[in-house]
C-alpha cells in the first residue's frame, strides 16, 4: 500500500483529524510536514498485514518527505534574506556612498574636507549659546560664541583651524551646546554630520549597515542626508 493509497482511504481512520481541522490550517490542495507525517503513520497503521509495505517503499517515502522538509527550509531562508534586504534599504543606501548624513549625536567627526558640522535643537529661544569641542581627555579644542538664537534647529560649522589658520583637529570631538536663558544655562539637543564611505552585509545575515566616520550606522538612522 502506498501513500496514495492511503490519502483515498484516510476518512476511515477514527483517530484523524477533521477535515475541517485540516483545511483551517493549510489551502486546498496544500501539504504541510504534519500532513505527510500523518499520511505515513495512517499507511502503517492501516496496511494489509499480509502484504505489508516493503524497505524500498518506506526508504522512498522517507526520501520525499526529507525533500519536501529541505524545501521548505530553503523558502524560509529566502523570505529571510529578502526581508533583511527590503528592511535595510540598500537599494537606496547604496547610492548613498560619498556622502554625508546628519545623526543624533553629540560626537563629530571630520567631513572629507576636515570641517566638523552638525545641528542643536532649542526648545525655546536663547539669549546666548557657546558651542564647544572637547578631545577625549575632555580638553576643549575649540570653543565659540554664538550669541542670541530663535527656538528651532540651528546649524554649526568649524573648519577644525584655530585663529592662526592651523588645523588643529582630526579625529572625533564631542560637541557641546551650553543655552542660556533669563541666567539660566542648559545643554541643547545635538545631532552630527558624519561621512559616508560604504556598506557593510554581515555574512550571518541581518541588516546591512553605513560605514561612517562613527562607525556602522543603519540607513534608518539618517535625518538628512547631503
Amino acid at each position: 500500500m502506498s501513500i496514495i493509497d492511503t490519502i483515498n482511504n484516510a476518512h476511515n481512520v477514527t483517530n484523524l483529524p477533521t477535515q475541517n481541522a485540516v483545511s483551517n490550517t493549510n489551502p486546498a490542495g496544500s501539504m504541510d510536514q504534519n500532513d505527510f507525517l500523518r499520511l505515513m503513520t495512517t499507511q502503517l497503521t492501516t496496511q494489509d498485514p499480509f502484504n505489508p509495505v516493503d524497505n524500498t517503499q518506506m526508504v522512498a517515502q522517507m526520501a520525499q518527505f526529507s525533500q519536501v522538509a529541505g524545501i521548505a527550509e530553503m523558502n524560509q531562508s529566502l523570505q529571510r534574506i529578502a526581508t533583511s534586504l527590503g528592511g535595510s534599504r540598500l537599494s537606496d543606501a547604496a547610492s548613498w556612498i560619498g556622502h554625508s548624513m546628519l545623526v543624533e549625536s553629540d560626537i563629530a567627526t571630520p567631513l572629507r574636507d576636515g570641517t566638523y558640522a552638525g545641528e542643536f535643537s532649542l526648545p525655546e529661544g536663547a539669549d546666548s549659546v557657546t558651542v564647544s569641542f572637547q578631545d577625549a581627555n575632555g580638553a576643549v579644542v575649540h570653543s565659540e560664541t554664538m550669541g542670541s538664537q530663535q527656538a528651532g534647529n540651528v546649524a554649526v560649522t568649524w573648519d577644525g583651524k584655530n585663529e592662526a589658520g592651523e588645523y588643529i583637529a582630526g579625529g572625533p570631538l564631542r560637541m557641546i551646546v551650553t543655552a542660556t536663558k533669563n541666567g539660566q544655562t542648559s545643554n541643547a539637543a545635538t545631532a552630527t554630520w558624519t561621512s559616508i564611505g560604504g556598506i557593510q552585509s554581515p555574512a550571518a545575515g541581518g541588516e546591512s549597515r553605513l560605514v561612517t566616520g562613527l562607525g556602522l550606522l543603519e540607513p534608518s538612522a539618517a535625518i538628512r542626508l547631503a
